[in-house]
């Protein structure tokens, strides 16, 4: 299941995971690719039949396919001055349709895997955690970049919630971060909750987790009755049997206009459970999970959006409006709070410089 909630790790990841926000599919060596009607009608029709089948909610995906099936057969897609043109066009015509910030149709190479066109490796060196350690007496700090799940990642963080349990507050800094999957939270949260708590609900199209490389259900996934054709799923969190003063310490998740995706869900599942206080400004918006499809080998693929997270209590996701924070504040000066909030009277600034 983690292969259906990733997020955006735009071009820093080496995660597996479909993504919640899509880069664009193109690649510079098909950013000028000629039009070629024939393969321009089989991506529409083969566009329709994934959005049918796959897009987040039933009703709009029958009301997209309607639309791009028109407009084909009244010549719309059939002159276009490139590919990219063509592109951008059939995205506009959706768009006008029901607006969603990540359905999207790109360029692709034809010889591109089936399941993940145009997924890109970490830089070299890269640290999805920059950075980590004692910010104050008494004070834990972790940065994450992105939730990539990986092995590496997994074991620096146990490492860090072991040698920080005694922590009085602990500041989990979300500014810059990419999204990516749910194992973080996975690993994190039973150490910093201390009774059981389900967290956020996810539906997610069937047909888009018969697809899925990964079928077997995480545990932290419940699964629960859900509308036709659609899996419901609660994130759930089960505290660790031995855990250290981390699970009543005081929590405070800082955010930016850069928390994206899986950096929203995190963010919410602590602010409805009442378990942290978000500082900073409200996230993003990316509330969808989904994943780019190649179009059959046309030389196009759409990022298509298969599912949402909400929140239980009101049924609401944050697609297009993004997780407010307790506390708005200029994102640079969101750490200054958190530590004031933590009795720590030194700025944001001398403190990471200080880091422990």
């Amino acid at each position: 299941m983690r292969r259906l909630i990733l997020a955006v790790l735009a071009s820093c990841a080496s995660a597996p995971l479909l993504a919640q926000a899509a880069p664009s599919p193109a690649k510079p060596a098909q950013a000028n690719a000629p039009f070629v009607r024939a393969e321009a009608h089989a991506a529409v029709e083969e566009l329709a039949k994934q959005l049918e089948e796959r897009f987040v909610f039933p009703d709009a995906a029958k009301a997209y396919a309607a639309r791009l099936r028109s407009q084909l057969a009244a010549g719309a897609y059939s002159n276009f001055a490139s590919a990219k043109a063509f592109a951008e066009a059939v995205t506009a015509d959706l768009q006008a349709v029901h607006k969603d910030g990540h359905l999207k149709m790109g360029l692709v190479p034809k010889d591109a895997p089936a399941g993940a066109p145009g997924k890109k490796g970490p830089p070299p060196g890269f640290k999805f955690i920059s950075k980590a350690g004692w910010i104050a007496d008494g004070v834990a700090y972790i940065r994450f970049e992105a939730f990539p799940g990986n092995e590496e990642t997994l074991a620096e963080l146990r490492s860090f919630i072991d040698s920080h349990k005694q922590a009085k507050s602990l500041i989990i800094d979300l500014r810059g971060n990419h999204g990516g999957g749910l194992a973080e939270m996975d690993v994190l949260f039973p150490a910093i909750f201390d009774k059981p708590a389900t967290l956020v609900m996810m539906d997610t199209r069937i047909a888009a987790e018969k697809g899925s490389e990964d079928d077997e259900p995480e545990p932290t996934l419940k699964e629960l009755p859900g509308p036709e054709g659609v899996v419901r799923r609660a994130h759930t969190v089960t505290p660790a049997a031995k855990r250290g003063s981390l699970a009543t310490a005081k929590v405070y998740v800082l955010t930016s206009k850069q928390t994206v995706s899986a950096g929203e869900h995190f963010s919410l599942s602590l602010k409805r459970t009442r378990r942290a206080t978000l500082i900073g400004e409200t996230t993003r918006g990316a509330g969808h999970y989904g994943g780019v499809v190649k179009l059959g080998d046309t030389g196009y693929a759409a990022f298509i959006p298969v599912g949402r997270t909400f929140d239980p209590d009101t049924g609401e996701g944050w697609e297009g409006t993004g997780v407010k924070p307790d506390i708005a504040v200029p994102a640079d000066k969101a750490l200054d709070e958190a530590l004031k909030l933590a009795g720590v009277e030194k700025s944001g600034e001398v403190a990471l410089a200080q880091l422990k």
